[in-house]
């Protein structure tokens, strides 16, 4: 018998992540070896863990799920990404799959089809519903027609700055977080509100929120 497919679930809703544990484990094939509330959380237990797959939502605190998509990509080209969501609107399931998502299901799919997914995805294949199957499809037919990408423009230090404006800090505070100067703060927070198009953080806020980075 196959040793059992190593998942880690990232989702900041506790009865849900609950819920989906038990949807998971239920055939006996899939093991979720460790959990998640926030992005930061999964992307480190992430690296240390090294799952076969990570199942992810999009909202979530300090790291939004299409970043922890990102980052795993690129630090862990083997994990593969199953993101599960209420999100089913064209530009999510565009920048998930841009950021490396191997799969893409919304939370009201059948229990079967998420067991499912996770099991194409460890077998190498993808797994897609059928509402991101139309976007895909709608996007290789009209490619002009392409959802903006909220990060396309950041660096990865940017886009660690943008995150931390969204959340309220200011530039002396995000300064000591990263470990760099505040001048440095200041450059990295005017080339960031410059990149995306907003003149101050409630603006960057709005912007965040309308693409489900931030809860």
């Amino acid at each position: 018998m196959p040793p059992p497919i190593r998942v880690l679930l990232a989702d900041d809703h506790t009865l849900l992540r609950d819920g989906l544990v038990r949807i998971l484990q239920s055939d006996g094939d899939v093991h979720v070896i460790a959990q998640a509330g926030d992005g930061d959380e999964a992307l480190e237990q992430a690296l240390a863990l090294r799952p076969d797959v990570v199942v992810t939502d999009v909202s979530m605190p300090r790291l939004s799920g299409i970043e922890l998509v990102r980052r795993l990509h690129q630090a862990l080209p083997h994990t593969r990404v199953l993101v599960l969501t209420m999100h089913q609107e064209d530009q999510y399931v565009l920048q998930a799959v841009r950021a490396g998502a191997s799969g893409y299901l919304v939370k009201d799919s059948p229990a079967a089809e998420l067991l499912a997914a996770v099991r194409n995805l460890h077998a190498g294949r993808g797994h897609f519903g059928p509402q991101v199957a139309r976007a895909l499809a709608e996007q290789l037919q009209h490619p002009e027609r392409a959802a903006d990408d909220p990060y396309a423009t950041l660096t990865r230090r940017e886009r660690e700055v943008f995150r931390l404006i969204a959340e309220g800090l200011t530039t002396k505070e995000i300064a000591r977080q990263l470990s760099i100067s505040t001048k440095t703060g200041e450059n990295h927070r005017a080339r960031v509100l410059g990149k995306i198009g907003v003149r101050n953080t409630a603006e960057l806020v709005r912007y965040a929120l309308r693409r489900g980075l931030l809860d």
